[in-house]
């Protein structure tokens, strides 16, 4: 290495530098800790600021994840409506229908034990996502297990209990393609006539006059009974197992009193008679001799869909009877 070049300012001359400890601390060690400690900031802001590619892989990969995550469980919440209405129809219709004890939502919904069930799943950039997630499965899959125990349950019942099941309202009286729309659900409405808030006892179902009206169980016609007034023309049919059911407003009828029907059959047409408002059917089911809602019933002739819908419309408070 050639020696470094220094003036003389004395003599007014350039000559060599002699090497020397005292020169290299004086003259070379600042610029190799200037340029040590450059080094290290350009290094330190480049990792700190800017990933590696290996860095910018994992992220990616991570948020896809993540987003995979997400759409699962959007998927999650589907299957958990679709449960939810398969056990409120367990528990409030077949059970109900077949005299079982609802099962308790302590039971349906009691968490899967294990402090360190999930402990495998921790330690990861998305873990609490994950974890939730997981958690959500193992709950569903319970939930189901019940559900299926629950039907092998219903469905032995029901081989016991047949005759009891064709005697028990499960349909419509108004057939859907002959059906306008429900006008009036169960529960409090306002009466078209007083314009004031009473219980509605029944459901009424617009159609054209002359629609036929079908008997929604098997059972034995018990009154039959010619009106202008309140429930005008109308039919009671007793279904046995202390069910009955009214069809109220008719034009005419198709049954005689003490005739036995199956269900399904017509037994009258729909009409505008008693105090009604317009063309409809007020349809009734009462179990000992108290009203029940009928949408309860409506358990053979509606797909679970149209049922949701039907149960998310008589939820809905106010509105107006027909009659």
């Amino acid at each position: 290495m050639s020696k470094p070049l220094i003036y003389d300012s004395k003599n007014l001359t350039i000559k060599q530098q002699k090497w020397s400890l005292s020169f290299f601390f004086k003259k070379a060690l600042p610029v190799v800790l200037s340029a040590l400690i450059l080094s290290s900031i350009f290094i330190f802001t480049f990792y700190y600021f800017y990933d590696s590619p290996e860095e910018i892989i994992l992220k990616n990969e991570n948020a896809q994840y993540a987003k995979q995550i997400a759409i699962l469980n959007k998927k999650i919440d589907n299957i958990d409506k679709i449960l939810s209405s398969l056990e409120y129809r367990d528990n409030n219709i077949y059970r109900t229908l077949l005299e079982l004890d609802p099962i308790p939502d302590a039971i349906r919904e009691n968490g899967i034990g294990g402090s360190n069930r999930y402990e495998n799943l921790e330690g990861y950039d998305n873990s609490h996502l994950i974890i939730e997630t997981v958690k959500r499965l193992d709950k569903i899959s319970k939930e189901l297990y019940i559900q299926s125990k629950s039907y092998d349950n219903i469905i032995a019942q029901s081989k016991q209990k047949e005759d009891m099941l064709k005697h028990i309202p499960s349909i419509q009286p108004i057939l859907n393609k002959q059906l306008t729309r429900i006008a009036s659900y169960f529960g409090w409405r306002k009466d078209p006539v007083y314009k004031v808030r009473k219980h509605h006892d029944g459901i009424d179902f617009t159609a054209p006059k002359g629609t036929p009206i079908h008997a929604t169980g098997d059972g034995i016609v018990s009154l039959v009974k010619k009106s202008r007034r309140g429930y005008g023309n109308q039919i009671e049919i007793n279904h046995g197992y202390g069910y009955t059911s009214k069809y109220a407003h008719l034009a005419r009828f198709n049954v005689k009193l003490g005739q036995k029907v199956k269900r399904g059959e017509v037994i009258g047409f729909v009409g505008n008679t008693g105090k009604s408002t317009g063309p409809h059917v007020h349809y009734e089911v009462r179990k000992n001799n108290k009203p029940v809602n009928p949408i309860n019933f409506f358990i053979q002739d509606l797909s679970p869909k149209e049922y949701d819908e039907m149960i998310e419309r008589s939820a809905m408070a106010g509105g107006q009877s027909l009659d």
